[in-house]
Parts: C-alpha cells; sequence; structure tokens
C-alpha cells in the first residue's frame, strides 16, 4: 500500500499550485493535515477494536484515493483545501495505529517490536519510492497524468490488499493484563 502513496509533499505542492496562495502559507498544511489526525486517531482505533481492523485500513486509503480525486477534479477554494486536508488526516487517523494492530497477531512475541520497527521500515522505503517515482512521471507526463496514474495505482493496491486482507470474525479479544483504556 505504501507503494502507491506519494507523500504529502506533493499533494501539499499540488494544493499550492492549484490555489495559488502565497508559500508562506505552505508550512501551515501539514498543521490541518495533524489537527484532522488528532481528532480522529483515537475514534478510529476505537472502531477498529470494536469492528476488526480491516475496514478502517482500508477506508483510510480510500480516504486517501479521496484526496488525489479531488486534486483531479476541476474544483478549487476552500473546498478543495479542506476536502484533501481532511482526507489526508483521516488517511493518517485511520491506517497508522491500525496497520501496527494488523501486524501484531503475525509477529513473534518475543519480536514485536523489531517486527514491527522491520515493518515501518519497509512501509517508509516503499513510500519514498512511490514518491521518487510520482516525482518522475509528474516531470515527463505533467501533473495530471502522474496524479491519474498514482490514484489508479492505488485502487490497484487497495483490490489487493482487500483480498489478502481477509475479514476477521470480530474483534480480537483483549487479554486480562492489557486493561483498559
Amino acid at each position: 500500500m505504501g507503494a502507491a502513496t506519494i507523500g504529502d509533499a506533493f499533494l501539499y505542492l499540488l494544493l499550492q499550485r492549484r490555489l495559488d496562495f502565497a508559500g508562506s502559507w505552505f508550512p501551515l498544511l501539514p498543521l490541518g493535515t495533524a489537527a484532522v489526525y488528532l481528532l480522529l486517531a483515537v475514534p478510529v482505533g476505537r472502531l477498529a477494536d470494536r469492528l476488526g481492523r480491516r475496514g478502517p485500513f482500508l477506508a483510510g486509503h480510500v480516504a486517501l484515493l479521496a484526496a488525489y480525486v479531488l486534486l483531479l477534479l476541476p474544483t478549487g477554494g476552500r473546498p478543495l483545501l479542506l476536502g484533501v486536508l481532511l482526507a489526508l488526516g483521516v488517511f493518517y487517523a485511520a491506517t497508522d495505529g491500525v496497520l501496527m494492530a494488523l501486524a501484531t497477531p503475525c509477529l513473534p512475541e518475543g519480536r514485536r517490536a523489531s517486527g514491527m520497527a522491520v515493518l515501518q521500515t519497509g512501509q517508509a522505503l516503499s513510500r519514498l519510492l512511490a514518491a521518487a517515482g510520482f516525482g518522475a512521471a509528474w516531470t515527463l507526463w505533467g501533473i495530471g497524468a502522474a496524479l491519474t496514474c498514482a490514484a489508479l495505482t492505488l485502487v490497484a493496491a487497495l483490490a489487493g490488499a482487500a483480498l489478502l486482507l481477509r475479514p476477521t470474525k470480530g474483534p480480537t479479544p483483549r487479554s486480562p493484563s492489557e486493561g483498559t483504556a
């Protein structure tokens, strides 16, 4: 899934170009994404605990796809700005913690921390390669074609992930030692 993630900086740059705002506002864009993430991370995590992790994880990537699509549409102004920042914040809220929760049962108990570190390293590497590929596509084909290619790649990755991540019968039971939060 990380290989279909073009990177926040490109999304923010596309917003800046589409909305033609001063470069001094550019550093504030990640704050909008972070605010949405802060508001939604815990509620989405609780939802994933109740309903299973597959749905929120895939829904988070659908939100990322929504950000790509919004940037492809001829919309502009505040709806575009708010839509992309909201979609990106939802993406992170629904995927960051949920990915770790998805991975935990697959990792040996004595090596969970290092397993998660390897997973995050792989995720970061795939996102780095995706960003480099998007940058190259933008240079060679232009913004519209590169973003369309990224959106189609994400659709394919979503379809593959939906097949690979089998639905679970319900939330994973807690052990008594985990307590309640």
